[in-house]
């Protein structure tokens, strides 16, 4: 078969197969090259999705006649010089507006600061009409128009009106953190409008108002420095988390990327506090110079590949595990919202008379810190306050001794135990409000950060098979599962090469039993020909530790003394990650005095 040179609509509509994959995929390279012109105003309209209509607004700095007449030649820019190694536009390749008019009906309307009018110029399925003059404000005008109208096989690929819509709403959001001092109006017949003000430097309040004000009162500034690296940026305390990982946010040098080993790094960071069904929310921008990082990996330019990905890597997973260990104890303030929407009057309902035979069988029950107990408590535990020399109930001297030397409320974060209610919920006094614990949660956080750490600090006890196990893999699993052997022995999984396509398991943890060795090993290399990372193993024993925790811990129904309750607190105030439990649901839900008088009305 004889080669022929391809003409250049075809050329293009191959382009645009890669460029711009959606709507949403057109929608993004618009907005950059608004951002690129130095737009301080960028408005978004849209119709049936995108694919009926998408028009870009911008205030930017607009083209010249004859720059407009180059632009939607293939690979014709004005952000790029002779190298790719000094990038600092969202935009450099020249193929976006090209791809756009080979497969849609474009035109785009502009005009510079000083021109004394503007230009337009039209691109219908790859042909090009000439510049023509026409009124228009500084800045440009993009519309897209049926797009895919020149490909009908992918309109056949496109999702429905909405969820197409969803995406161009998506890149809008990202664009909209990336660049708080840009005003975003995101508007059309097939949604409701979408507008995010300016707000300058604050960046915090650009993503209040991206991810709702609740991401602001539980976010933790991230600020750190490694080797001319920066990352700054803000991350969700452990009990603020979702069930998918929409809300994670990563820049580097103001691009908003997708890429596998940033979202990997979030989850490691994150892997010790919050369980692998949820997800953190983060939003996280990386600074470094441009020469160390490649972003011309995709046409899409979402994947990018770092010259030094380890330090990236363990800059993210340092600088979060250091902000989290600093604040991230603190509860989800969604906890203390849903108690005031519980106590507010209007979700009162009145209830039947009280009656012998309508009340509960068992009345509600609440120890006050100097009231006295009334069967025989259980006895103390040891984690937690000194073995009582009387196991039967205080007497009200001793009550009253507790109750002198219990702590005054602003000497801890955590405050003062007043309460058990229902043998189940600790209540204490804080210097500006009131503390209610889940004692069964919060001590089984401690057991099980007590277990993690005995588990971290010395090998795991292994058990050696009688026979080992071969595993059959492909030889560049065999070698990366070799680069982690000590480290998979160091938590009681020996292996050991066996012929160039097969490994050798001779000893798995102890505490783990009988397993499927097999299948662990698999799921390890799986692991590391995605993420570059194991950590399937030390899930699995953290797994084992959590359970284990969970059944030794005080129990819901148990009654406390009043020293144990004390002693609980103030563990919980020296152990990192208290503030959740082993599944990610909060140990504590603190509510302001503030709160509590507006509930009375008092404020």
């Amino acid at each position: 078969m004889a080669i022929k040179q391809l003409s250049e609509t075809l050329i293009n509509q191959i382009a645009a197969g890669e460029v711009i994959e959606r709507p949403a995929s057109a929608a993004k390279e618009l907005i950059e090259n608004a951002l690129d012109a130095g737009a301080t105003r960028i408005e978004i309209a849209t119709a049936g999705g995108g694919k009926t209509l998408l028009r870009v607004t911008d205030n930017g700095s607009g083209m010249t006649p004859n720059d407009l007449e180059l632009a939607v030649r293939r690979h014709c820019t004005s952000k790029l010089d002779d190298s790719l190694f000094d990038i600092r536009t969202l935009g450099f390749r020249g193929e976006a507006l090209p791809s756009i008019g080979s497969v849609a009906r474009l035109s785009i309307t502009t005009r510079t600061a000083g021109a004394t009018e503007g230009a337009v110029i039209a691109v219908t399925g790859g042909k090009t009409d000439p510049v023509r003059p026409s009124p228009a404000n500084t800045g440009t005008v993009v519309e897209v128009r049926d797009l895919f109208f020149a490909t009908p096989a992918r309109l056949k690929f496109m999702k429905s009106e909405k969820a197409e819509a969803a995406a161009i709403s998506e890149i809008v959001r990202r664009m909209a953190i990336a660049f708080p001092a840009v005003r975003f109006v995101l508007s059309g017949s097939d949604r409701s409008t979408l507008e995010f003000p300016a707000t300058g430097d604050d960046r915090l309040a650009r993503m209040a108002q991206v991810l709702g004000k609740d991401f602001r009162d539980n976010a933790i500034e991230i600020d750190a420095t490694r080797e001319d690296v920066g990352l700054t940026g803000f991350a969700g305390v452990p009990t603020y988390n979702r069930g998918n990982s929409l809300q994670q946010y990563v820049f580097v040098n103001g691009r908003p990327v997708q890429d596998k080993l940033l979202l990997s790094a979030i989850r490691a960071a994150y892997s010790e506090t919050i369980p692998s069904s949820r997800y953190p929310v983060a939003v996280l921008s990386i600074a470094l110079d441009p020469a160390l990082v490649d972003v011309n990996v995709h046409p899409a330019k979402s994947d990018v590949r770092f010259r030094d990905p380890g330090l990236i890597r363990g800059l993210i997973i340092g600088a979060i595990r250091e902000a989290l260990t600093r604040e991230g104890d603190r509860a989800a303030t969604t906890g203390a919202s849903g108690l005031m929407r519980a106590f507010r009057p209007e979700s009162y309902r009145p209830q039947a008379p009280w009656t012998p035979e309508t009340s509960p069988s068992r009345p509600m029950q609440f120890e006050t810190v100097n009231g006295r107990f009334s069967e025989q408590p259980q006895a103390s535990f040891a984690a937690f306050a000194a073995p009582s020399a009387r196991t039967g109930a205080p007497s009200e001297r001793e009550a009253a001794v507790a109750q002198q030397e219990t702590p005054a409320p602003p000497s801890f974060p955590l405050g003062a135990v007043r309460a058990q209610l229902h043998e189940n919920y600790i209540v204490a006094q804080t210097n500006d409000g009131l503390v209610i614990v889940d004692q069964h949660a919060a001590h089984e956080r401690l057991v099980f950060e007590a277990m993690r750490t005995a588990l971290h600090s010395r090998p795991v006890a292994a058990q050696a098979l009688l026979i080992p196990e071969i595993v059959d893999l492909a030889e560049d699993d065999c070698d990366r599962l070799m680069a982690h052997a000590a480290e998979f022995a160091r938590l009681g999984l020996a292996i050991e090469r066996f012929g160039p396509g097969a490994i050798a398991v001779r000893e798995t943890p102890a505490m783990l039993g009988e397993m499927d060795a097999v299948g662990l090993v698999r799921q390890l290399a799986d692991e590391l020909a995605e993420w570059d990372t194991a950590n399937g193993l030390t899930s699995r024993l953290e797994y084992l530790a959590a359970t284990m925790a969970c059944h030794g811990s005080v129990r819901s129904g148990r009654r406390m003394r009043t020293e144990e309750m004390n002693a609980l607190l103030r563990q919980m105030e020296a152990t990192p990650g208290s503030g959740q439990c082993n599944h990610g649901r909060p140990t504590y839900i603190e509510l302001k005095l503030s709160d509590i008088e507006r509930l009375f009305g008092r404020s």
